[in-house]
């Protein structure tokens, strides 16, 4: 391209805008609906293990709790799904967007809650307790970094003012 055909954003109104946001957001939550979806699914079996019984009630409290973080990660997720569906032909996309946006920025960080409440179960069970606070820590630490980090590094780094 040369200088002059370089283009310094889209050319697209603001219903154009929106559709696009709207697709790219769409890919996005499929991908977490799934994870999501699988991991709660997961949880909901433990319950029905012969091993449960012998948790300590410390680790079934954070079975509970872990499960209801799951659940509201799912509902989160789900959420433009229904929202798209309950509004469209409305004419409010580009409010369904931003909307849309926002549950799905909540559904990831309660995925976060969950995938770290779930290794901090699987964790205690699994090693009796010792060094749990660090590994999930360093788990943790990581999802940070490749969720948040990166990304608003980059946000930074890339955008035009």
């Amino acid at each position: 391209m040369t200088t002059q055909e370089t283009r310094t954003g889209r050319d697209e109104t603001q219903e154009e805008r929106a559709d696009r946001m709207w697709g790219d957001l769409i890919q996005e939550v499929r991908v977490a609906q799934t994870g999501v979806q699988i991991l709660f699914g997961f949880l909901l079996t433990v319950v029905f293990q012969q091993k449960y019984a012998q948790l300590s009630d410390v680790d079934k409290t954070i079975y509970v709790v872990t499960v209801l973080l799951g659940a509201s990660a799912t509902g989160a997720l789900i959420g433009p799904v229904s929202l798209h569906r309950l509004v469209a032909g409305r004419r409010v996309k580009p409010q369904a967007v931003r909307l849309a946006s926002r549950l799905t920025s909540i559904g990831l960080f309660l995925l976060l809650a969950t995938m770290t409440a779930s290794l901090v179960l699987i964790l205690r069970v699994a090693t009796s307790g010792s060094n749990v606070t660090w590994v999930v820590g360093i788990v943790v630490a990581w999802y940070l970094v490749c969720w948040y980090a990166l990304p608003l590094w980059s946000r930074h780094r890339h955008s035009t003012r």
